[in-house]
């Protein structure tokens, strides 16, 4: 699924007030953590995960992983939070037209 600019911009402002629900830690990527991004993006459609690692490359690769893994759509990584977006059935996000 490819977004538009001005849908990535819709994104990112919705996602402004929201809190992580999925916190990485030292474990890193485990089976567990991604069982939980998936109920919770099915859910929530947009969410944030902490990613507490400092090396910009293992973040990159982090949220491409977790991005592939849940078939989910990477809006924007800032700092340590990565937002992610996929639509459910009910669609409660309406996006805006490209």
């Amino acid at each position: 699924m490819q977004l538009t600019n001005k849908q990535k911009q819709h994104l990112k402002s919705l996602a402004h007030n929201l809190k992580p629900v999925v916190m990485l830690g030292s474990n890193g990527l485990t089976e567990g953590i991604l069982a939980e991004i998936e109920v919770a993006i099915a859910h929530h459609e947009l969410i944030k995960v902490k990613i507490a690692t400092d090396d910009r490359e293992m973040k990159q690769l982090i949220a491409d992983t977790i991005a592939d893994k849940v078939s989910a759509v990477k809006v924007q990584v800032i700092g340590h939070i990565l937002i992610i977006y996929r639509p459910s059935e009910d669609k409660k996000i309406e996006l805006p037209r490209k």
